[in-house]
């Protein structure tokens, strides 16, 4: 069983992984660094420690211990008990669901590793809201994608925004970075993936058009919200596609976009 230690120094070393968690620029740089990354409330902790993470240390409120009792008794790492208003002080935020963990991030698997098994792929360019990155990856585990794969400049699924607002899904489908963009969609395309380009633009097909769920091997790639995809990655691409828009509206959030497409790559609507 974990030890139960109550701080009450904001100061304290041993809740260094804590600290400053509103600072994005700090913490992107910092976490992985150190090889470690934020969960937030209980059904997150959970979801990681069920997808293998090891924890470094818990920092709970003394109301969430009786709650996490469980997962206590099966640490091996500190819990720290605090007050509201110390997590508060330490982490710059109210701590709404009272319970953080500091987990070990595990080695990330190459983008071969991750095509050589796959048949849906989520690809991602410079998509940097950490709020459309767990929604991505939410819609991507529930809807049936196989893997992610991220440019170079995408942001970090494993930042607490994105862990969070993904509910832990980014636990669940396994992702890689392709090391060079776009040249690197090139072993997309070698491993047998038809690479479609997701974009408004009127001179793409619609999904039913493209039939994504026929294809045997399939790459979604999905662009920044505004941006879209870069005109790189739109030559890169096989085939464009679109969601066709009514009402006068011109496309959807990103994370909207990518579910209704996600549905159309992995199971397709029924032939009539």
């Amino acid at each position: 069983m974990a030890e139960l230690i109550t701080l009450d120094d904001p100061d304290d070393p041993r809740l260094a992984d804590y600290t400053d968690l509103t600072d994005v620029e700090l913490r992107r740089r910092r976490e992985p660094a150190e090889g470690l990354f934020i969960a937030e409330g209980e059904k997150v902790i959970r979801r990681a420690l069920e997808a293998g993470y090891e924890t470094r240390s818990m920092l709970l409120s003394a109301k969430w211990v009786d709650v996490m009792r469980d997962v206590i008794e099966e640490l091996p790492a500190p819990v720290y008990v605090v007050s509201p208003a110390l997590a508060e002080r330490v982490t710059g935020y109210h701590v709404h669901r009272g319970a953080l963990a500091s987990m070990r991030r595990k080695p990330l698997p190459t983008a071969g590793e991750l095509l050589g098994t796959a048949r849906r792929v989520v690809i991602m360019e410079a998509v940097n809201d950490h709020t459309n990155i767990g929604a991505i990856f939410r819609s991507a585990a529930a809807l049936g994608m196989d893997a992610v794969l991220l440019s170079p400049d995408c942001a970090d699924p494993l930042y607490r925004r994105s862990v969070k607002v993904s509910m832990g899904a980014v636990f669940s489908v396994p992702y890689a970075r392709l090391e060079t963009w776009p040249k690197g969609l090139d072993a997309v395309r070698e491993a047998g993936f038809d690479l479609l380009a997701l974009t408004p633009d009127a001179r793409a097909h619609t999904l039913d058009e493209a039939a994504p769920h026929t294809r045997d091997r399939v790459a979604l790639m999905l662009g920044a919200e505004g941006d879209g995809l870069s005109r790189r990655a739109l030559d890169a691409a096989d085939t464009w596609v679109r969601i066709p828009m009514a009402h006068g509206v011109d496309s959807l959030n990103v994370g909207a976009a990518a579910a209704v497409a996600f549905y159309a790559v992995a199971t397709g609507r029924p032939h009539r």
